[in-house]
């Protein structure tokens, strides 16, 4: 059925109308008969066409010029609507991405989500916190009778892929023989799966770390990640935490160096992702004496107050921009 003569006829009818009484009941019905003609699918340029044509039967000595006009009219809401029909169908898919980001980044959050262990020996204290919806750090925490073990790992990558990489790494560590309790093995273990599983264009630093509540040792290993600090109470000093190691994924059968700390008490180990030492300022990347200083300033305080208070400074510090994943996990010896 061609709808185009009933058209005409009901616009005329309202236009005419309209201009007789310029009235709010003459505007409604051309709301109501625009909405009818979006149901019949009438483009744009078709009711310019009408509305030239109608007022040319009720003007009839209307100027050829002003006509004319509505032809640039036509041609202009014909590329507007293409672009306005682009627009609209590039926000919808935005909207389902932004939604889809924000529902991986809850189940992500549920999925590698680790309580802060509470122990006689050992105040803990971490922090973690994506500078987007979904984190590229991840850290745990494993406890049994005789040791405390906590990994830190940073995806080189953003985005959902970095969430399924941390999934890989906590699949990863769930499947670890309880045979294993070196760091370094448990490195070279979760290298092979991380070779195996990932794209050649992700890799995965990691720290892995071990507390021993019977000889009061730390021992650890590390791939690739951020040197982080010990503080020695005694002399009230600090050193970096020594780290050798290729980075998770690089090729398999990778052997990796441990290390040993004797932890008295006082003794702190400040453990972090390279988004705590690479915070950027106007003046460039911050100093690692910043982070020492930080540390010695809110020492008196639990550990989860220090690191919360650390996190607070360095975000002012970025005019509160954080622009990579921050995480930072300190161990506080009693």
């Amino acid at each position: 059925m061609d709808f185009k003569p009933i058209l005409e006829s009901s616009y005329r009818e309202i236009l005419r109308r309209y201009i007789e009484e310029c009235s709010e009941a003459s505007l409604y019905q051309a709301q109501m008969f625009s909405r009818k003609s979006i149901k019949q699918q009438i483009p744009p340029e078709e009711i310019i066409s009408i509305h030239c044509k109608v007022l040319k039967d009720i003007f009839p000595d209307i100027r050829e010029e002003i006509l004319s006009s509505f032809d640039f009219l036509i041609e202009f809401m014909m590329n507007y609507g293409l672009a306005y029909q682009e627009y609209q169908s590039l926000r919808d898919k935005q909207f389902e991405i932004k939604s889809e980001i924000e529902m991986a980044a809850s189940i992500q959050e549920n999925f590698l989500e680790t309580s802060i262990p509470r122990l006689d020996e050992v105040d803990i204290g971490a922090i973690s916190v994506p500078a987007k919806k979904i984190n590229g750090d991840f850290y745990r925490f494993i406890e049994d009778e005789k040791s405390i073990s906590v990994a830190i790992a940073d995806v080189i990558g953003k985005g959902i892929p970095a969430a399924l990489c941390m999934t890989l790494i906590k699949y990863g560590m769930d499947s670890l023989p309880k045979c294993i309790k070196n760091p370094k093995e448990v490195l070279a273990n979760l290298n092979n799966v991380v070779e195996n599983n990932l794209d050649s264009s992700m890799f995965i630093t990691m720290f892995y770390g071990i507390y021993d509540f019977c000889n009061h040792t730390f021992t650890y290993a590390a791939a690739g990640h951020e040197q982080g600090f010990y503080y020695h109470a005694a002399s009230q000093s600090f050193e970096d935490l020594t780290t050798r190691g290729m980075v998770l994924g690089v090729q398999q059968n990778i052997t990796y160096e441990q290390f040993e700390k004797k932890v008295k008490p006082g003794d702190m180990i400040i453990m972090l992702s390279d988004g705590v030492t690479e915070s950027k300022t106007e003046k460039g990347f911050i100093e690692r004496s910043i982070i020492t200083d930080l540390i010695k300033t809110y020492m008196h305080l639990s550990a989860q107050e220090m690191v919360e208070n650390i996190y607070r400074d360095i975000e002012r510090l970025q005019n509160y921009e954080i622009r990579d994943d921050f995480t930072l996990i300190i161990f506080k010896k009693l």
